[in-house]
């Protein structure tokens, strides 16, 4: 099993660049002779786009290694997903042509063009029943928890987005087969369809990564070694007694903290962190230590941070606190399972190298709440994904504007 926080360097996928390089090489090569061979011409590109899953999957674990919750862990697995696909479906079309005796080198490449130029499309299209399956238990779910919670905007941000992923690729179907006009226009039509695909191939990516990388945080269980147990806050009852999501925060540190006693004799410190809200009794932090000290858990063994209002401040006041006391602490966080993963991001932001454990949500509440979590990711890195969907929406265009004008 990897385990966390155990390699000290950053993981670099710089050897995507002489991927790239060694493969542009080979492709001018082939290209270049008077008897272009379309399936050598098809394996260059298979066989680059398999150099380049490699890398990005090697670059995955050892992200985990050093930071698990970092947005490159979510690009390295969805993106290696989506040239796993479309290696195969060039290594696929190529094969297809070697067998078309007769046919012409020029029809064959910008045949093989082709099947780049539509990646995206194929990709989407490839993972339609995945999709469709997880737009309807989203809108399932949404439905439980609107009975269970009450209609709200946030409550519907799972049904929201399933109408999105179905209503996209009804779309994507009826622009991508209807074209007609001169040159110029079909191009355009297809540059635009081709730019759509990819936006929405982007998210796709983002989505798939996000849920895989927050599975693997939450099933991963850390040593019992901690020296200190931050417990998030999340709201409180108007009485002052914990929430039933607060309590399942709680429950959880408070079983790793007895399991930890139990194993080696050790006892972790709980810094219960959450200020008071303007409609709360208490901070959530008192409300936290109350139900610890109910549980048994001695007093002293209780830390408060009852100033913060955000996960980041969770995370930097905890952290002085607990850096007052112990500099070298190993320490843990406990939040609910959804929350896990953009919870790590925030604690890796103020320098703090923490470790996740994750409580169980009732299952009509999570994937609504994972859906909220997903797009709070999207609106961080901005700077990042910008760069990334940008580079993927130049070449998207260049693929399509080259296999018109250019062959």
């Amino acid at each position: 099993m990897v385990r966390f926080d155990t390699r000290k360097k950053k993981p670099k996928v710089y050897g995507i660049l002489i991927v790239l390089l060694i493969t542009a090489g080979l492709l001018i090569f082939h290209v270049s002779q008077p008897e272009v061979n379309t399936f050598m011409v098809g394996m260059d590109i298979c066989v680059g786009m398999l150099a380049t899953v490699v890398i990005l999957a090697v670059a995955f674990v050892r992200q985990l290694q050093y930071n698990p919750y970092s947005y490159n862990t979510i690009i390295y697995m969805g993106f290696s997903l989506f040239l796993l696909i479309t290696a195969f479906t060039v290594l696929l079309t190529a094969n297809h042509l070697r067998l078309q005796t007769g046919l012409a080198s020029a029809t064959a490449l910008y045949n093989l063009l082709g099947t780049l130029v539509n990646a995206g499309g194929n990709y989407l299209f490839s993972t339609a029943p995945f999709l469709f399956l997880f737009s309807v238990a989203l809108m399932i779910s949404n439905v439980v928890l609107i009975q269970k919670e009450g209609r709200s905007f946030v409550n519907l941000l799972g049904i929201i987005l399933a109408l999105l992923l179905i209503g996209g690729f009804g779309v994507f179907y009826w622009i991508g087969y209807y074209a007609s006009g001169s040159v110029f226009e079909v191009m355009l039509h297809d540059m635009i369809t081709n730019l759509l695909f990819t936006v929405y191939l982007y998210f796709e990516c983002m989505l798939i990564g996000a849920m895989i990388a927050n599975l693997i945080v939450i099933r991963y269980e850390p040593e019992p070694d901690a020296d200190f147990i931050i417990t998030l806050g999340c709201g409180i009852r108007s009485d002052g007694t914990p929430t039933p999501l607060l309590a399942g925060r709680v429950d959880r540190a408070l079983a790793f903290y007895q399991k930890q006693i139990q194993l080696t004799g050790k006892a972790p410190v709980f810094v219960t962190s959450g200020g008071q809200g303007p409609n709360e009794v208490i901070s959530e932090s008192q409300c936290m230590k109350n139900y610890l000290l109910s549980k048994g858990v001695p007093e002293d063994h209780i830390l408060m941070e009852d100033k913060s209002t955000t996960t980041l401040e969770n995370m930097r006041n905890s952290k002085e606190i607990i850096t007052s006391v112990k500099p070298d602490a190993k320490i843990l966080f406990s939040t609910s399972n959804y929350h896990l993963f953009r919870s790590g991001i925030w604690s890796r932001r103020v320098k703090m190298r923490s470790i996740g454990i994750g409580a169980k949500t009732k299952w009509y509440f999570w994937p609504n709440a994972t859906v909220r979590e997903f797009v709070g990711l999207l609106t961080e890195h901005r700077m990042k994904q910008g760069l990334i969907l940008g580079g993927m929406l130049l070449l998207s265009a260049f693929l399509t504007y080259a296999s018109y004008y250019l062959w």
